[in-house]
């Protein structure tokens, strides 16, 4: 969910990947001898995978320059430029890299003002001899609206490489990849998988009911359904903090499909900070837990 996803995707992958394994084993066997035979290899999170170019199957309709009727405006008390997070990604006790999302500035794209969002990834040393992870996220989000304008990606993850480059032109429902060599009509205020969970920070999140929000990635539009859960108290690194609990579900083919399930923990507050993440795997889990953490200026354009 989300780019959420840089932050335990790739601790999935190195469980899923033979080295990944032997190195969970070895050093799960330092801590657990006596559970040296577990591995990751059953588990039932499935891994996205690059989508290979398709011709755009669809007529596509332009509006008029003067039709503004898409326009809108969105609340947020929620985040601001100078937001930061920092995050240790683990497999139980064994620590596996860090993971970074923040907002450094506001910027223009197009014209507009956007909020410049950014999430990282990468594996530390011990973890980077079997799996080297290096990944990049970014997201240019409309302060007003709060739609994306544009996505961009560049992963790292052990011998796979990939990057994209995609343009929402949200006055025509566009989403335009490779400078124009792609195109695809989505649907209106689409959001990109880093700035839906940007989005659903600025909502209001009650228990038992489900937040939606139209998503476009790689090549495909879904919806994803934020349900929340419950409210609880958590205690980590960073703080102990009184928090909501969601679970984003992707209705699509894919990561975190109904297969396995990933829940977030937003303090029960107006900024709705994510404090804790957990994947649940056949053995155990993967966890992104919040070290440090910087307040952005809200309201600040």
């Amino acid at each position: 969910m989300f780019t959420i996803l840089p932050m335990i995707v790739f601790l999935v992958k190195v469980g899923l990947s033979t080295e990944g394994q032997k190195a969970l084993r070895w050093e799960s066997d330092q801590k657990y001898a006596s559970d040296s035979k577990q591995t990751l290899s059953d588990t039932s999170i499935h891994l996205e995978k690059e989508i290979p170019l398709e011709p755009p199957k669809m007529e596509i309709k332009l509006r008029s320059p003067e039709d503004k009727k898409f326009k809108r405006a969105v609340s947020n008390q929620a985040f601001g430029a100078g937001e930061r997070f920092e995050f240790s990604v683990g497999y139980g006790v064994i620590k596996a890299g860090t993971a970074v999302m923040e907002i450094p500035e506001i910027v223009k794209q197009d014209g507009s003002k956007c909020y410049h969002i950014i999430s990282t990834a990468q594996s530390n040393k011990f973890f980077s001899v079997f799996f080297k992870v290096d990944d990049k996220v970014e997201s240019f989000m409309d302060v007003y609206g709060l739609y994306s304008l544009r996505y961009d990606k560049h992963l790292r993850e052990g011998k796979f490489k990939a990057d994209a480059s995609m343009i929402f032109d949200q006055q025509n429902n566009l989403a335009i990849y490779h400078s124009g060599k792609d195109t695809f009509q989505v649907p209106e205020y689409v959001q990109d998988v880093l700035s839906a969970f940007y989005f659903v920070r600025t909502q209001e999140l009650k228990v038992g009911k489900s937040i939606f929000v139209d998503n476009h990635t790689d090549r495909k539009t879904y919806p994803l359904e934020v349900k929340v859960l419950r409210k609880e108290k958590v205690k980590v690194e960073a703080g102990e903090f009184e928090c909501v609990v969601v679970e984003p579900i992707l209705k699509t083919p894919g990561l975190f499909e109904q297969k396995g399930s990933l829940t977030v923990w937003l303090t029960d507050d107006m900024v709705k900070m994510p404090v804790l993440m957990k994947s649940k795997v056949i053995i155990g889990s993967i966890s992104t837990e919040l070290v440090s953490y910087k307040l952005g200026e809200v309201g600040k354009y």
